[in-house]
């Protein structure tokens, strides 16, 4: 072998030596890096204050929830829109709720988000929508926050701020919107996410479809309702809905539904019943 060709073939092989260990060993190195950093304590007084429950949590989910908020920070984008200022109390309240979905659970961190834009209050999106003759027209929205399957999730800020004022109203965007998240990892956003086993999608469906059918008889009769009647529109919505009650109103569910808080337990890899204080879980 020539002298030239031995030197190419060196080169050739640092190279791949090189998009081996970016690819497959420096990811590892990295997150193990993170995992080691102790969380901010700026950081944790954040989510001390925005999750009141923090503190009733089993001390393995409270250094979970520290773990993933950081990778979370680390590997997201925050873009301020409108004008929104974004800094370390917008990064933390969202990661730590974001990652509440996470817990317990064989996942990555929400792998295919890119990018979470901040919007201060309410922010229009608008739509092309074709209609049944074909024809297409622009239609907006006024929103709260919005998944998008393309690595993004938009929030209003001060929806987030409402979200974690009251940590049992059932109402927050947070939680809703990441569950989409998870639910656009099955690569259709249907109400069916990734489950942990092929044999349990039977149950899931079973129990989701008689819960949501219940609650859009319920919104054309005008019955009351633990879950928000935005879980009426469709099964993807249905599962955001159902996602922010376990977390937020879990007694109450508990009680009135059992068998989708189980699934969703079953799901979640956690029982929020254990974190929120008795005066909070009334069954009503």
């Amino acid at each position: 072998m020539s002298t030239n060709a031995a030197v190419s073939l060196l080169l050739l092989l640092l190279i791949l030596a090189a998009v081996v260990f970016k690819v497959v060993f420096w990811p590892r190195i990295r997150l193990d890096r993170i995992r080691r950093q102790p969380i901010p304590p700026e950081w944790l007084n954040t989510i001390e204050r925005r999750l009141p429950f923090y503190r009733n949590l089993p001390v393995n989910l409270q250094q979970q929830l520290q773990e993933r908020v950081k990778i979370f920070i680390a590997d997201k984008n925050f873009v301020g829109c409108a004008g929104q200022h974004v800094d370390d109390e917008i990064r933390v309240t969202v990661a730590a709720q974001a990652c509440l979905l996470l817990l317990n659970r064989n996942t990555d961190c929400y792998r295919e988000l890119r990018s979470i834009l901040i919007y201060p209050s309410t922010f229009v999106a608008r739509r092309e929508v074709q209609d049944e003759l074909g024809l297409v027209s622009i239609d907006s929205a006024e929103l709260l926050g919005e998944s998008w399957e393309q690595g993004k999730v938009i929030l209003a800020w001060d929806s987030v701020e409402k979200g974690v004022h009251d940590l049992q109203d059932g109402h927050n965007v947070v939680l809703h919107e990441f569950a989409h998240q998870l639910d656009h990892q099955s690569g259709a956003t249907n109400g069916a996410p990734v489950l942990s086993a092929r044999g349990a999608y039977r149950s899931w469906s079973h129990v989701l479809s008689r819960e949501f059918e219940e609650l859009q008889e319920n919104y054309r009769t005008g019955r009351e309702s633990l879950l928000d009647y935005y879980g009426a529109t469709n099964p993807a919505e249905f599962f955001a809905v159902a996602t922010e009650t376990f977390f937020e109103r879990p007694a109450q569910m508990r009680h009135r539904h059992r068998e989708l808080y189980n699934e969703l337990t079953e799901f979640f890899r956690v029982d929020p019943v254990q974190w929120h204080d008795p005066a909070d879980q009334q069954q009503t």
